[in-house]
């Protein structure tokens, strides 16, 4: 009769959930850029419906909370209401909604503050209506 160590099993446990894991995540990945066609626009301009809100992102938009804004840095709004992103030194973004994590572009910071909101309003930065 063969017998496994308990570090045979811990390992055989180890790689399937791994592998469980990394398909669960992937299939996300696809079924969300699956769900969310986008609009045809310009170089550079997102106009999406995402997960029921709409997500418009415009390149090196002017007038940022009250012409704060960097030369160069998108305008991105969910539902018209424009949502403060960040751009950390490394090049990647960060937001209001969740400034724990960075995202490579600001589509998937748009997208992952709408998965954040959970159905809330976007209120206006500083608080002001």
């Amino acid at each position: 009769m063969n017998k496994i160590t308990r570090r045979q099993a811990l390992g055989t446990t180890a790689g399937a959930l791994t592998v469980l894991g990394l398909t669960a995540a992937a299939t996300g990945v696809a079924t969300s850029a699956a769900a969310t066609p986008a609009a045809s626009t310009p170089q550079g301009t997102v106009d999406e419906v995402y997960q029921g809100r709409r997500i418009q992102i415009t390149p090196g938009g002017a007038g940022h909370h009250g012409g704060h804004h960097s030369p160069g840095q998108p305008t991105v709004r969910i539902d018209g209401r424009e949502l403060h992103i960040m751009r950390n030194a490394d090049g990647s973004w960060i937001s209001v909604i969740n400034h724990y994590e960075t995202f490579t572009e600001p589509r998937l910071l748009a997208r992952a503050a709408v998965r954040d909101l959970q159905g809330a309003p976007l209120v206006p930065f500083g608080g002001a209506a």
